[in-house]
């Protein structure tokens, strides 16, 4: 378990840390963190001692190692190590006006997805809360200082969300009510994880869903996304129809459009019958599959992709084709690896060697109970 970071603490661990102080001067502090941001240090509006003190008592999470900027300079790749030696990164995709962060919620990811490098590179912790609002933080340092907005927050980073669900939580809690992002603007992802989804619904702030299905049959999903062995299909739609009945809010699908595997006019049929089921509420990312070292199968060609999304519409099914940043700097939607050796072979021989550490991880080894509480 990671040792207590800068953004780890709450409204009220903090004034007990700072026992004394007056309580304007604790104020002054957690504006400082959601604020004004940066270092300690710079909070000239503080006396010289409690900066000092702050700096000790209050330890960043993120150490950074490396930076990367694409061709285009419209994304941004931070590479961060942690306490006890585990990486992860972090995405800041730049817009004319506003900017997008993907944030990761574990160090890997131990749901097996072989076309993925994250899965690829396989599972080593889980981020506390404090971990995960740095990234935010550190990112919204990057893009005040190019003058842009954070204006969404999106949990498509490493790792799988919801089986790190009551720390998430936390985080979002915290970019809602202190970073001040509007829950609206912040998107969770999930392989299907149905505890987390019905946990999600529970909880009193509007995020958005999105749900990463990349096939429409059991058998083939089985092969891509392992833990749909343990929450097939029809159990994940029951669920997202579930989520929608408190919500009422989109769920969009994630499809990475793999050549000859998933997208075939059947492959169409059998997903647009899906989003029908969940009318007019769900909505289809198709994603041209991004190149990964431990999978050798390639993306669907973009005209093959364009044709893919015009059946889904001709089917009744909603659907666009995402734009990818990145590829370059090996930060788009399935790159992100931290730099981590990645076991070469692919989801379509390895699944059923990943499936048992997928369901542990999922459930936190205690049967619906998910993650851990850090």
């Amino acid at each position: 378990m990671a040792s207590a970071t800068r953004y780890d603490v709450t409204r009220e661990q903090l004034s007990d840390l700072l026992a004394g102080t007056p309580r304007y001067r604790v104020d002054q502090v957690w504006s400082g963190l959601y604020s004004r941001l940066g270092e300690p240090e710079s909070w000239t509006d503080l006396p010289k001692p409690l900066r000092s003190d702050l700096a000790r008592l209050l330890p960043g999470a993120l150490t950074p190692v490396t930076e990367s900027i694409s061709d285009r300079g419209d994304t941004v790749k931070f590479l961060w190590e942690l306490e006890g030696g585990s990486r992860i990164e972090t995405v800041l995709m730049l817009y004319r006006d506003r900017a997008t962060v993907c944030i990761s919620s574990q160090a890997g990811c131990a749901m097996g997805c072989g076309f993925c490098a994250t899965g690829q590179a396989g599972f080593t912790r889980h981020l506390t809360p404090g971990e995960i609002i740095e990234q935010v933080v550190r990112a919204t340092e990057r893009a005040r200082a190019l003058d842009r907005r954070v204006s969404n927050v999106v949990f498509m980073g490493m790792g799988e969300p919801l089986a790190n669900e009551a720390a998430v939580w936390t985080a979002v809690e915290r970019i809602h009510g202190d970073l001040g992002l509007s829950a609206r603007h912040i998107t969770i992802s999930t392989v299907g994880i149905i505890p987390g989804i019905r946990a999600l619904a529970a909880r009193p702030l509007p995020v958005n869903l999105a749900v990463s299905l990349h096939a429409a049959d059991d058998a083939l999903r089985d092969e891509l996304v392992p833990i749909n062995r343990r929450y097939p299909i029809d159990d994940l739609v029951a669920a997202c129809r579930e989520y929608l009945g408190v919500r009422n809010r989109r769920i969009s699908f994630e499809w990475a459009m793999i050549d000859g595997v998933n997208d075939r006019d059947s492959d169409a049929r059998e997903l647009a019958a899906i989003c029908r089921r969940l009318r007019p509420a769900a909505h289809v990312n198709l994603i041209p599959l991004n190149p990964t070292p431990g999978y050798p199968t390639r993306g669907s060609s973009l005209k093959r992709v364009h044709e893919f999304r015009d059946e889904l519409e001709r089917l009744g099914a909603n659907a666009t084709v995402r734009q990818n940043r990145g590829t370059d700097i090996h930060a788009a939607c399935g790159q992100l690896a931290a730099g981590q050796p990645v076991a070469v072979g692919g989801s379509r021989t390895r699944a059923g060697e990943r499936q048992s550490a997928a369901e542990a991880a999922s459930t936190g080894g205690d049967g619906e109970q998910l993650g851990c509480d850090p």
